[in-house]
């Protein structure tokens, strides 16, 4: 397992907003517009472009890199995909050598060495970073996981030092390593998402099947403290349960973002079990189906062999 170096780490883990630095960013969905937010609040002078011009400081990503400084520095904050590649493609035609972008979305760690490679063409650097916070990040932080070179990483760092969450550097930024590592480390924190995430849900509905309890959102709030599965998730259940004490209000319809599957393919990949990660990803399936065909087909091998019962639709 390669790991970053002492040397390729930065020099200060408590140090935080340095002189202003200025920033393009693209994207002010969810994410970009509170992150826009939080860096000018941080005394940095970003200039957003969006394609909604109610939210938007420039009316093209043309305008937007002519209105910065060289070297410039553009944050890419799109949906992964071709997005991310057509909007990589518009900045190696608009910036010059020198000048870096941070692609800070949601991509596979396999696009960012294509979109590293296309940028080098024009002596452009690239960094890639996983962003975690949601929106709750303009406010507590972002945690920051960032991929490529370290003098990349130190250039941007008054960036980083912004969004992330007050307190020691290294409880809320890594340079996970070269170029792919930042998204790779995100996958990989997603996928264990899912599955921490599957964990609260089934103790939920177990709690809300039980004769024994009965009163389940007191119950899932008394965890919030001291015990082994405290944590932000838990926090957060406890705020839906108080809003919806049964969530009746919600269907148990469940998408996923695409890093579950990657990281169970990666686990595939290097031969790793994840059968957690793996399990809470075909829950999610799962959820998608009114009536699952797999099911139906078990329902019938019991009655052909056993003669069990089966309940049967109605005409």
């Amino acid at each position: 397992m390669r790991s970053t170096s002492r040397a390729d780490q930065p020099s200060s883990n408590t140090a935080r907003r340095g002189d202003p630095v200025q920033l393009g960013l693209v994207g002010l969905g969810r994410m970009g517009f509170n992150m826009r937010e939080r860096l000018r609040a941080a005394g940095h002078d970003v200039v957003g472009y969006d394609r909604n011009p109610d939210v938007s400081d420039v009316a093209s990503i043309a305008e937007l890199v002519r209105k910065l400084t060289g070297p410039r520095t553009v944050w890419i904050m799109v949906p992964h995909g071709d997005p991310t590649r057509q909007t990589v493609e518009e900045l190696a035609g608009q910036l010059s050598a020198g000048d870096l972008v941070i692609e800070g979305g949601n991509s596979k760690f396999t696009d960012d060495q294509a979109n590293a490679a296309l940028l080098a063409e024009s002596g452009i650097k690239y960094v890639d970073v996983g962003v975690s916070g949601g929106v709750w990040g303009a406010k507590n932080g972002y945690g920051l996981m960032a991929g490529g070179d370290a003098e990349d990483i130190e250039r941007a760092m008054p960036i980083f030092d912004a969004l992330r969450p007050e307190g020691p550097r290294d409880e809320g930024f890594a340079h996970a390593g070269p170029v792919g590592a930042g998204h790779y480390a995100k996958m990989v924190h997603n996928g264990i998402e899912y599955g921490l995430m599957q964990a609260y849900a089934e103790g939920f509905e177990l709690l809300s099947a039980s004769d024994v309890v009965t009163n389940v959102p007191e119950t899932v709030k008394a965890w919030s403290r001291g015990t082994v599965v405290r944590s932000w998730l838990l926090d957060l259940l406890v705020r839906a349960l108080e809003e919806d004490p049964e969530l009746n209000e919600l269907r148990g319809y469940v998408n996923d973002s695409g890093e579950g599957r990657w990281t169970v393919e990666e686990s595939i990949n290097n031969a790793v079990p994840t059968p957690v990660i793996t399990a809470s990803l075909f829950a999610r399936f799962a959820s998608r189906q009114e009536d699952s065909p797999a099911m139906k087909a078990v329902a019938a091998l019991r009655n052909q062999f056993g003669g069990h019962a089966v309940q049967k639709n109605a005409d």
